[in-house]
């Protein structure tokens, strides 16, 4: 937001900075005596933001006060907070820009100015999750994926894209039938190639150069998302305040502190704390590096690029005290997990995190930074770590001139914003103390099912035996005794493999948490190195990646030395930006995939990113686990997850010799040198460059400059939403809800991935069935975060994961029940047929609805499915305000009470009854058919999540504004 007017009541605090005149702050440490001395240093970021934007009106005095005030006030009261600045991914930011598009729209068919219509808050948007992997490293992996995880079949027609084919000659590898090859050697029947993959010799499936798999990559991503980067583009053009980051640049949270990050903004010389809000979860990344900043939904981000500060209850803060020295062993992504379960089990859900203690110096920014990151995965909504010494001396190395270092050391000296080792400082007060040793830590993975559950690599194979035994739930499998050492033969490119429960057949070193951290990433690098010397190698079916999080990564692995190791070994760089992690995964071999369901295999997937919900990187790779790069290669190598390092092998190397993981796990000193001498400095050197220069496919588009966007009516990516059709100037009182049925009666856990999918559009579906509509093939389906501009696909998408336990169903699968025709069908088609029923629809669940990643279609998707409420044991926090976002009520079961124990079948129908006058957390009376009547909690935290919903949600509220 811009500085205050000359009103503002805090403008006697502004003063200059010592020995830089010429730079203005608000002096904040001089307003209420030593209370700000005891404040949190992230409460102190949210205090410096009132005080600047106090306006009398969106932020008054009394806001500033009782942040202040935090000790006594700790969720006690609703605070503004104005962000420095917004950043969009394009899953996410789509959305939001179709919604100012449509916004546009809107305002100008309602006699208002559309030209008006544009962000107030500085707003970055990277287009980085439209990557899927159509090319790895052999001819059956490198075929496009379709979508729904099925195999392709070879298409009529070649991509109009695609490059002109050129022969590469093999390399004479005794295994060709015929020797080398050379034009024209080989039949007819071979030389045909599947559309878009790398030219191979057919006998020896030589892929192409990795530069090459890059490159076809690129052009695949540029070619099946033109739509939506023309309208990107067209979004650059038109609007103000914000910048487009094209594809290929890197992913949204790697950009955002490589190179967006300010750490302090200076705007006519008024120097303030940066802090952000993003759309996606992983923003929390930046408080690493002392910048605020966290995820929200997609709703609350659109608001705040209006101009509209973020409304949140003053936050408890837990003091995580670091103590102790780090295990050589134990990586970034060990002290994450073991953080993660203390302060998972210290309940910090909804609350800051901020750490302090002797072990917080120890941690470099990369180490800080991996740690903030994952803070939605233990519920916190961030985790701060104030910059001190440590973070300055990482500036330095970044490039950050010098002069700006010492303007930025000298301001949050003055504001008490920089953390200091010496002993007579005084450490804040905090709500509560968590202590973790650092010594304590050692490696651990995360799996089969779910993030928290951790187990300790020592213990990885007798835990997996454990998990055959157990019944099937969040981590048995329920696999017979007499069936857990089966093997099935399976015949892949000439050779006869095993493959048996426990066997890795996805192994992926991704985007996301890793590689902000380069000492993980070269610790994959050098481990892999070590691995090639000595003779070992990875088994050919397994589908191996390398999708680093920006080009960076790739420059440090190659100028380092270790890039043709991992190559070597099968993780070749397939692109940048989010791909399995996601769901971008193309199908397994089809002989592996009918190998595992024909023996029932337990297969599994090792991956170092953040999420592995059971179903989510294939829908035959039930076994999932998070482990840190290194570890990935490990289990790649092994081919196995049933093994026990310390004891057994990894392979056998040259001469016959085994080779153990302690054989080739590079020391702390090893990559701290690597560290130091390739990293740092070049990384962000090249970002900054490769920002400058910018995508040459992306300067080339061409986009629409006017003013409106041209609606095109057959577009199957872009369309016009329906969020505006009721655009009011003032409120209605909220309307009651009478004889809803259920639409799903679902149980705990259930995230917005199950929600709302990312990942791939399966053919069977009921977006599948809309696009064929269209005149579209499988291959050209693309995926649900790729058409989240498109409302149509999103509605039918809604609530499509094929892991999705509805109760009236009884087992996973995108269905429910229309109960007045009593038939089974898909989520979107019962949906439909109540809407035209004219029968309101409601939502039964169990604890932590709304669990994951934030995501605004999570909201919209039921909201345009004609859902009114959800009644729920509990909610994620983020997406319990989309939900008020975007106008359906959350309603809470009181504690002790669910479903089960209210008799409740899901069966009735049920009425609501709001009265004309909300307050927040008041309770509402529900009656159902069949006479029961019991209250529940409406999840409405203050005053103005009431007027948001009242408004039809934050869009509308935000959208009069122009009228």
């Amino acid at each position: 937001m811009d500085p205050p007017s000359a009103g503002s009541p805090y403008q006697p605090v502004i003063e200059a900075l010592e020995n830089h005149p010429q730079k203005k702050f608000y002096n904040v440490s001089k307003l209420g005596g030593t209370k700000y001395d005891t404040l949190p240093y992230s409460i102190r970021v949210l205090f410096e933001s009132s005080v600047r934007n106090c306006d009398g009106f969106l932020v008054k005095e009394t806001d500033a006060m009782n942040i202040l005030d935090w000790k006594t006030k700790q969720n006690h009261v609703e605070v503004p907070f104005c962000p420095a600045r917004v950043v969009l991914q394009d899953f996410t930011g789509i959305p939001a820009m179709v919604d100012f598009a449509a916004m546009r729209e809107a305002v100008r068919n309602a006699g208002g100015d559309p030209v008006k219509v544009n962000p107030a808050c500085p707003t970055d948007l990277t287009v980085d999750h439209s990557l899927q992997i159509d090319f790895s490293k052999c001819a059956i992996q490198n075929a496009p994926n379709p979508g729904g995880g099925e195999v392709p079949k070879p298409p009529a027609r070649l991509s109009p894209l695609r490059a002109q084919p050129r022969k590469v000659p093999c390399r004479g590898q005794g295994g060709c039938r015929g020797g080398p090859c050379e034009s024209g050697r080989h039949p007819a029947p071979f030389s045909a190639q599947i559309e878009n993959t790398p030219i191979l010799c057919p006998f020896h499936l030589q892929p192409v150069p990795e530069p090459e798999t890059v490159l076809k990559n690129q052009e695949m991503e540029f070619g099946r998302n033109r739509e939506r980067l023309q309208f990107f583009k067209w979004s650059s053009k038109v609007f103000k305040n914000i910048s487009i980051i094209p594809p290929e640049t890197g992913t949204a949270h790697q950009v955002n502190l490589e190179y967006l990050s300010k750490v302090v903004f200076e705007v006519k010389d008024l120097l303030y704390p940066d802090s952000v809000v993003g759309t996606d979860s992983h923003t929390t990344m930046v408080n690493g590096l002392g910048i605020l900043g966290w995820g929200v939904g997609g709703i609350e981000t659109e608001a705040v690029m209006l101009g509209m500060p973020l409304t949140l209850t003053l936050p408890e803060v837990v003091g995580c005290e670091l103590t102790g020295t780090v295990s050589p062993f134990a990586t970034s992504i060990d002290i994450v997990l073991s953080i993660t379960k203390h302060l998972r089990q210290a309940e910090v859900a909804g609350k800051f995190v901020e750490f302090f203690g002797s072990g917080v110096s120890q941690l470099s920014v990369a180490d800080r930074t991996t740690i903030a990151n994952m803070c939605p995965e233990y519920g916190a909504i961030l985790s701060f770590f104030p910059v001190d010494n440590v973070t300055l001396k990482h500036l330095k190395h970044t490039g950050l001139d010098k002069a700006k270092l010492e303007v930025m050391e000298a301001y949050l000296k003055a504001v008490k914003l920089f953390r200091s080792d010496e002993s007579s400082s005084r450490e804040p007060d905090y709500s509560q103390v968590v202590q973790v040793s650092l010594s304590s830590i050692i490696p651990y993975v995360s799996g089969p099912k779910r993030s928290q559950d951790r187990v300790a690599v020592n213990n990885m194979k007798s835990d997996f035996q454990a998990c055959l035994n157990e019944k099937c739930g969040v981590k048995g499998f329920q696999i017979a005794a007499e069936k857990q050492e089966d093997t099935v033969p399976v015949q892949y490119e000439g050779n006869e493999y095993q493959l048996s429960h426990g066997c890795v057949v996805i192994a992926a070193v991704i985007s996301c948490t890793n590689n902000c951290n380069p000492s993980v990433m070269l610790a994959a690098g050098l481990l892999a190195k070590k691995a090639v010397e000595a003779g070992l190698v990875v088994k050919p079916y397994i589908r191996t990646s390398l999708s680093p999080g920006s080009g960076m990564v790739t420059h440090y692995l190659s100028s380092s030395g270790v890039l043709p190791y991992l190559s070597k070994l099968g993780f070749e760089v397939v692109g940048y930006g989010c791909s399995t992690c996601v769901g971008n995964t193309a199908p397994l071999p089809e002989a592996i995939r009918n190998a595992i369901k024909q023996g029932d295999i337990i297969a599994c997937g090792v991956l170092s990113g953040t999420k592995n919900f059971e179903g989510r990187l294939c829908d035959c790779v039930r076994a999932n686990y998070l482990a840190s790069p290194p570890l990935v290669v490990a289990y790649a190598i092994a081919g196995t997850v049933r093994i026990d390092f310390e004891t057994e092998p990894l392979g056998i190397g040259f001469n016959g010799k085994s080779i153990y993981l302690r054989d080739i796990w590079p020391t702390r000193k090893e990559l701290h040198t690597v560290e130091e001498e390739y990293v740092i400095s070049s990384m962000f050197k090249e970002l900054k460059e490769k920002m400058e220069k910018g995508n040459k496919r992306w300067n080339l588009l061409e986009a629409p400059e006017s003013t409106l966007f041209p609606w095109d009516s057959k577009s199957t990516y872009i369309r016009c939403p329906s969020f505006f059709d009721k655009l009011a100037k003032e409120p209605v009182a909220p309307q009651p809800v009478e004889n809803a049925h259920v639409l799903l009666y679902l149980g705990d856990s259930v995230t917005t991935d199950h929600i709302s999918p990312a990942g791939s559009i399966a053919r069977s579906s009921a977006a599948a069935k809309y696009l064929t509509s269209k005149g579209l093939t499988p291959r050209e389906f693309n995926s649900y975060g790729a058409r989240r501009g498109n409302d149509a696909v999103m509605t039918r998408g809604t609530f499509a994961n094929i892991k999705l336990l509805n109760k009236f169903i009884g087992k996973p699968a995108p269905k429910t029940i229309h109960f007045p025709s009593g038939q089974t069908l898909d989520v979107f088609e019962a949906a439909e047929l109540y809407q035209k029923e004219g029968i309101p629809v409601i939502i039964l669940a169990g604890k932590k609805y709304g669990l994951g990643s934030s995501r605004d279609w999570a909201a919209k998707g039921p909201f345009l499915l004609g859902v009114k409420a959800v009644l729920a044991e509990s909610f994620e926090k983020v997406h319990r305000s989309q939900l008020v976002g975007i106008g359906i009520a959350p309603l809470q079961f009181h504690p002790g009470e669910n479903p089960s124990t209210l008799g409740l079948t899901g069966k009735e129908q049920f009425s609501i009854l709001f009265p004309p006058e909300l307050s927040p957390r008041m309770t509402l009376d529900v009656k159902t058919s069949t006479g029961k009547v019991f209250s529940v909690i409406a999840l409405f935290e203050n005053n103005t999540e009431i007027t948001l919903y009242k408004y039809g949600g934050s869009l509308n509220f935000v959208a009069r504004r122009f009228l």
